[in-house]
């Protein structure tokens, strides 16, 4: 399926580019055209307790809106509050703003109105007005901002608090933590991406895709809101997710096709090779992310339903952009891929050196020590998780601002000043009582803990629709951020017969939600787990290795969380951040386990994908182990890396959930992508050996029959262009490589198997002319071939039942050795002299093949020089392929399988192999 992807990108790249840019415009543009504004709210629970008595108060009385708005003006110096002159200064000023707005102000209530004591503090000198914000839901905030520069009086010192203006304060917050991702971590990010390919171009790609995935993500969150309410929350975790995932993919895939262009491959193929592996990784792991992040729907808050939505909508387009539009445009540039190089951080490896490289030797010592390692690891693991014990729960206040926020002093001096009429009152709704009742209820609320004084009355006179009086008993809490044992106690207290009581107002919709929260964990928790298990089961034909991953991933994020908590709740390093200690927002940390579990598994997916590959190439456990963390090592450092200076622009944010958000990522992915990846992996999976690729046998056919595709894309040597890397910086005519490509294939189709047998050795012309393709020796006479032993590396040395591998071409044989060309004879170490020399004679490295009568070509191979190939050979591979068939073993009469191999033609040798490597691969 991928490779197919791939062929059609590459042959219809234009048409691709343009398409996948604009329908990223599209998405863009309608989205800024027609969506609704984002808003503030959605962290309640819809089926609570607290929504029912808001439901029952808003039918009978409307929205309260008295804490919408309120604003503390000081008399001037000389004058009181009970000064005629200060009071009209203060009735003019709100008459203005109520005459001049009437569509965004419903009503004023001031002590220059109506002398209420409650709205006057004379020792400080205050009195206080309410202005009650037309609208609902996010258009309250709307017409806040329309009259929020008029409030203001000149001459007087006038302080502007309640729900409005914090909210505004921490819309604000956010917004400029979108500018500062922007400006700030988009170019730290190219700049990072220039260290990590060695060159302009090269880094500008997954950049570009990111900024299209941000694009196009927002605007489809824009046309979300037309459909259900947005947090404007999600925007920021919308552009967190869509850079950093866009900038990964984009990674990964360039990454490998810079690979199959040091292999030797051309641009197109190259790029079509890239989508068929990684660009099969990229889309899997958004799977397993977006599936993920879809267990955030299990809960009942809008507020996790749209950020959920929108995270999805991020991760879909980072993938589709990567295994589309990128490639496209990698075709296009063809070699020009390393332009504007700078040479200093190139590196242009081949599979080989990468895999010899620093992440392969840290694999070799951990899986040398698989035990010194696991234990530390895990102990410290589990030693960082036991903070989380003592984790609270809140919900959004103006702690969340800064310490010396001007809306925050507000609103925390309006609170010390005035606290028996908090802007975000605990409120009683009482249904069917009558004097006596009413009575006893106030007076069994009264004795709930932490209250600032009894319950006053606030509304009442009206009836529901069954004819039912409702009245409003509200009061406010000393602790705002501690509302948990006052909410508990008035849903339990003893009522009279008859009558009902709901807990409402800010204190019990945050006490309601935590409980919806806690009460969904579990079964989030358990889809998750259950729908990452299968797919990666699914993907990798192992039920090992996905619960190893789960485990890995849960120790990762208990870490966190106790990192998060330790900081955050206790209190650590609080003055230096810039920060009140306090409560974690539920909502908030269910999303962040979201995106943390989710990255976890991405980057699990990216390493055992080449695990697998590796394992299905013929590797044993601790070569495909080795080949996997060497291969992906850099790409999850560099990602990670890259991701943690995105986040790292958040963490300078004003608001204190945007902080969290911010360390709690950095934590995971220093976490995940160093200590866990890199070390705890590889020797937990040495300590399981084998046992790592095991499920049992009726789980093994099912995901034969319905498995998530190839792991495993064969060389294809008859399409390796000569040079191999050092092609770099000259194009080979992309453009006209489409039509030639065919006749290329039916030049470069006529290969031979250059190896070492148990007896003999055959092989024929093309290989070589293949092998020569590849580079060729320096003195340009030809490949030169060296015979290296090719072991299971283990703390014994070598495995004597390693086999042998012909590297170019990808064919095995039984003789425990392996045949590579164009490699430099030092590059492996032999046991001893007389090794070499055992094995040459074994071989039968100077055994003359014959090909055919009708091809008059012979081909004689010595692996201890030069090959000798005959010009005709290439002719005669093609006339030796149509007569395979006829071949039998020999004048001795045996079969193909039973004969000497050196009476065996060569192309008969080659079929041989073939099945032969076919059968260990079905064992």
């Amino acid at each position: 399926m991928f490779n197919s992807l791939g062929r059609f990108v590459a042959r219809r790249r234009i048409l691709v580019l343009v398409c996948s840019v604009l329908v990223m415009a599209f998405l863009s543009v309608a989205g800024s055209a027609f969506g609704n504004p984002f808003g503030q709210g959605g962290f309640e629970d819809p089926e609570s307790g607290w929504a029912t008595a808001e439901q029952l108060e808003q039918e009978a009385y409307g929205r309260d809106a008295l804490g919408d708005v309120v604003v503390s003006y000081h008399a001037p110096e000389g004058m009181t509050v009970d000064d005629p002159a200060f009071q009209e200064v203060v009735r003019v000023s709100l008459d203005l703003i109520q005459n001049e707005h009437p569509d965004q102000v419903t009503g004023v209530t001031s002590f220059a109105y109506n002398q209420s004591p409650a709205l006057v503090n004379r020792d400080a000198g205050i009195i206080v007005a309410s202005i009650q914000i037309a609208g609902e839901n996010e258009e309250i905030l709307e017409n806040f901002r329309v009259i929020e520069d008029q409030i203001p009086v000149p001459g007087i010192e006038t302080d502007i608090a309640g729900l409005q203006p914090v909210a505004g304060a921490l819309q604000d917050g956010m917004d400029a933590d979108l500018v500062r991702a922007e400006l700030i971590a988009l170019p730290l990010v190219f700049l990072l991406l220039i260290v990590v390919f060695g060159g302009v171009v090269a880094a500008a790609l997954p950049v570009a895709v990111g900024v299209l995935t941000i694009l196009g993500s927002l605007g489809s969150l824009h046309l979300l809101s037309l459909i259900t309410p947005v947090n404007s929350f999600a925007q920021n975790v919308v552009t967190l997710i869509g850079l950093g995932l866009a900038i990964d993919y984009g990674l990964f895939v360039v990454s490998r096709y810079r690979e199959e262009m040091a292999e030797g491959y051309p641009p197109d193929v190259a790029a079509r090779r890239s989508v068929a592996t990684a660009g099969r990784t990229v889309v899997f792991s958004a799977v397993m992310v977006g599936v993920t992040l879809s267990g955030l729907l299990i809960f009942p808050q809008a507020f996790l339903k749209s950020v959920a939505y929108g995270a999805i909508a991020a991760v879909i387009l980072a993938a589709v952009l990567s295994v589309t539009l990128l490639p496209a445009v990698l075709v296009l540039l063809g070699h020009r891929v390393d332009a504007l190089g700078v040479k200093r951080f190139q590196r242009h490896r081949t599979r080989e050196q990468v895999e010899n490289g620093l992440f392969g030797r840290i694999a070799d010592f951990s899986m040398k020590h698989p035990v010194a390692v696991t234990v530390p690891i895990v102990v410290v693991l589990v030693a960082l998780i036991i903070p989380f014990s003592g984790v609270k729960f809140g919900g959004i206040n103006e702690t969340y601002l800064p310490p010396n926020n001007t809306t925050r002093v507000a609103q925390e001096e309006y609170d010390q000043n005035f606290p028996g009429t908090r802007t975000d009152p605990v409120k009683l709704i009482v249904l069917g009582s009558d004097g006596n009742s009413l009575s006893q209820i106030r007076s069994a609320a009264n004795e709930a803990p932490g209250l600032t004084g009894p319950f006053q009355f606030a509304r009442s006179g009206q009836t529901d629709d069954h004819g039912r009086e409702v009245v409003v008993l509200q009061t406010g809490l000393l602790d705002r951020n501690s509302p948990g044992e006052t909410v508990d106690y008035l849903q339990s207290f003893p009522i009279p017969a008859g009558t009902e009581v709901y807990v409402g107002g800010n204190p019990a919709m945050e006490t309601d939600s935590v409980a919806a929260l806690v009460d969904g964990l579990p079964w989030f928790v358990l889809y998750v787990l259950l729908a990452t298990t299968i797919l990666m089961f699914l993907a990798f034909g192992s039920l090992v290795l996905p619960i190893k991953a789960a485990l890995m991933n849960m120790l990762g994020l208990g870490a966190t969380l106790g990192i998060l908590t330790w900081i955050f709740v206790d209190g650590h390093g609080a003055s230096m951040l810039g920060f009140t200690p306090g409560p974690l927002t539920s909502p908030v940390v269910v999303l962040l386990m979201a995106i943390i579990y989710g990255l976890s598994t991405d980057y699990e997916v990216f390493l055992i994908s080449r695990m697998v590959e590796a394992r299905a190439r013929g590797a044993k456990t601790a070569e495909a182990i080795r080949s996997g963390v060497a291969n992906t090592g850099r790409i999850i450092t560099s990602a990670a890396l890259i991701l943690i200076v995105v986040t790292g622009a958040f963490a300078f944010s004003e608001i204190v959930m945007m902080k969290y958000i911010a360390f709690g990522m950095i934590a995971a992915l220093i976490l995940d992508a160093t200590v866990i990846r890199m070390f705890l992996v590889p020797a937990v999976m040495q300590l399981l050996g084998p046992d790592c690729w095991w499920a049992p046998a009726w789980m093994r056919r099912i995901q034969e029959r319905i498995g998530l595709g190839e792991a495993e894309l064969e060389d294809e040597p008859e399409l390796l262009t000569a040079g191999g890397d050092d092609n770099r910086g000259h194009d080979r005519g992309d453009d006209n490589r489409d039509d030639n490509r065919d006749d290329n294939r039916d030049d470069d189709n006529e290969f031979a198997l250059v190896g070492a047998g148990a007896g003999a050795g055959a092989a024929t012309g093309a290989t070589a002319a293949a092998l020569s393709s590849r580079g060729g020796s320096p003195e340009g006479a030809g490949p030169t071939a060296s015979v290296t032993p090719w072991a299971e590396e283990s703390e014994s040395g070598a495995d004597a039942d390693a086999w042998a591998e012909d590297t170019e071409t990808g064919y095995e044989t039984e003789s425990g050795y392996e045949v590579q060309a164009d490699r430099e004879p030092e590059a492996r170490a032999w046991p001893d002299a007389d090794s070499r020399e055992d094995a040459r004679a074994e071989a039968g490295a100077d055994t003359r093949t014959e090909t055919g009568a009708e091809s008059g070509a012979d081909t004689e191979v010595d692996v201890d020089s030069e090959v000798d190939v005959d010009s005709e050979a290439g002719e005669a591979s093609e006339d030796t392929k149509d007569t395979e068939d006829a071949e039998d073993a020999g004048s001795t009469g045996a079969t193909a399988d039973e004969a000497p191999l050196d009476r065996i033609p060569a192309t008969e040798l080659i079929a041989r192999l073939m099945r032969e490597r076919e059968q260990r691969r079905n064992e």
